[in-house]
């Protein structure tokens, strides 16, 4: 067996492990990875503009970055939590309403029997636990939260050194082609984040025009929250503008369809003409692949991989598409063009 080979099964067998063993860790790596091509990709921006050093160009970036979040924070911030808050109560209101709705048609009727069964006996075997295990929950996902944002600043600061440290991994034979595969993953991750950075802002924006031009209360928020589960292609949008019918319905069912379809079009402007226009230079991810992959991840992963199931996709597509399909597929040995040659027809 060859050096070349060996070194595949050995970082096969090891990624296998670790998905075994620590799944969430080898997430949380990629969610790392995601922030670290963010930071290089705005600060290499900043510094091919200013003319300043790679470096330069992050730490200005960093302390934008810092700059609009603190802005935000003292200018917007009470603003949304307090709307936050309203919605937070109003949620459960919305729920009733629903609720006693639905009471007057029997199929309904039926169906809400069998989730309040469900609900009642969720509750008598969580009860104890609940209250610790969200605060365990916000823990960890504050925990996770910083790991992953240090993690991407350390792999911004210096790229080169960790691709050539993992190409070090393999057979020499094979380190080029390594960090070439690496290369274009990182072109295809950051075109994504690009993209869907401008499509998050452009959900957002547009829901919360079309909520305020329906008189939905709640309307900034219900736009931030749709913006930002719009990271999530597809499954994203749908989820983030569910609060947003659920107040409609305290309204009546005519409104709530009128959220419904400003919901739908505006998955359809997003989803046909400001992703595909986007993307279509550095990956083009069809629909249908990419709510397959992110089922697959939320099954195996649940929620963090269902967040990242579309960057993953949108980097191994790009790679398989470069270096297996055309690389390897498309490209027949010289010896076997010859022997066709020679062969002629049958």
């Amino acid at each position: 067996m060859s050096r070349r080979t060996i070194s595949l099964a050995v970082m096969a067998g090891i990624l296998v492990l670790v998905l075994w063993a620590a799944p969430t860790a080898l997430l949380l790596v990629f969610a790392g990875i995601l922030v670290a091509v963010f930071l290089t990709g705005g600060g290499d921006r900043l510094a091919a503009w200013l003319h300043l050093p790679k470096t330069g160009g992050l730490a200005l970036f960093v302390v934008l970055l810092i700059a609009v979040f603190s802005v935000f924070w003292i200018v917007a911030a009470p603003f949304l939590a307090e709307q936050a808050d309203q919605l937070w109560t109003q949620v459960p209101e919305a729920l009733r309403t629903l609720r006693e709705r639905l009471q007057a048609y029997s199929w309904s009727r039926e169906l809400l029997q069998d989730v309040e069964a469900s609900e009642v006996a969720s509750q008598a075997t969580s009860s104890g636990m609940s209250a610790v295990s969200m605060v365990t929950g916000i823990v960890v996902s504050l925990g996770n939260a910083v790991i992953v944002l240090f993690l991407g600043l350390y792999l911004a600061i210096n790229p080169g050194s960790y691709v050539t440290g993992f190409a070090f991994l393999f057979d020499p034979a094979l380190r080029p082609r390594v960090r070439m595969m690496m290369r274009e993953a990182g072109v295809a991750l950051r075109g994504w984040i690009g993209a869907q950075l401008v499509s998050m802002t452009a959900v957002g924006v547009l829901t919360w025009l079309g909520l305020w031009f329906l008189g939905v209360p709640l309307a900034p928020v219900l736009g931030l929250l749709a913006g930002l589960f719009a990271f999530i292609p597809n499954l994203g949008p749908l989820l983030g503008a569910l609060p947003a019918v659920l107040l409609a319905f305290t309204d009546g069912w005519y409104l709530a369809v009128q959220v419904v379809i400003l919901v739908l079009a505006v998955q359809t402007v997003e989803s046909y003409m400001i992703t595909p226009t986007l993307q279509k230079e550095t990956v083009d991810l069809p629909p249908a692949l990419t709510i397959a992959v992110q089922l697959f991840f939320g099954l195996l992963f649940g929620t963090l991989g269902l967040a990242l199931a579309t960057p993953f996709a949108a980097a191994m597509l790009r790679v398989t598409r470069i270096f297996y399909v055309k690389g390897y597929l498309d490209t027949r040995p010289a010896a076997e063009r010859m022997g066709e040659a020679t062969a002629g027809p049958a």
